[in-house]
């Protein structure tokens, strides 16, 4: 008798955490369906025109929503384009005009997420 309690416990909690790990894959870490973050696209996305880059850590990105949130962060400014890589958890900046690093780590400060180092 106790070990079908135990086995009924036991498939509950699987049960649970299957449905919640599948839910966090379709829709990311960041929100349901309903939030899913919309790309903001830089004016200018010729990496040719843009004569400085930077390549900076960001901590906390961990789906295609943060991804988008890092990017837009920059892509809404004038002048920047950004594009960021979930797996070297970082983003590559490209400017028209140089940011201070500590500029920088305050727009990824804003959208949420923690700088780390300059590449």
């Amino acid at each position: 008798m106790s070990t079908a309690v135990i086995c009924a416990v036991l498939i509950v909690i699987c049960y649970f955490g299957l449905k919640s790990s599948i839910k966090r894959t379709k829709q990311g870490c960041c929100g349901s369906s309903s939030e899913v973050v919309k790309k903001v696209k830089a004016a200018d996305t010729n990496k040719a025109n843009y004569p400085y880059s930077a390549t900076l850590q960001v901590d906390g990105m961990t789906c295609a929503n943060c991804r988008k949130k890092v990017e837009n962060a920059f892509n809404s400014l004038d002048g920047f384009y950004a594009a960021a890589d979930l797996e070297r958890k970082q983003v590559v900046v490209y400017m028209k005009e140089r940011l201070t690093d500590e500029e920088m780590r305050d727009i990824v400060k804003k959208a949420g997420y923690i700088p780390g180092r300059f590449v």
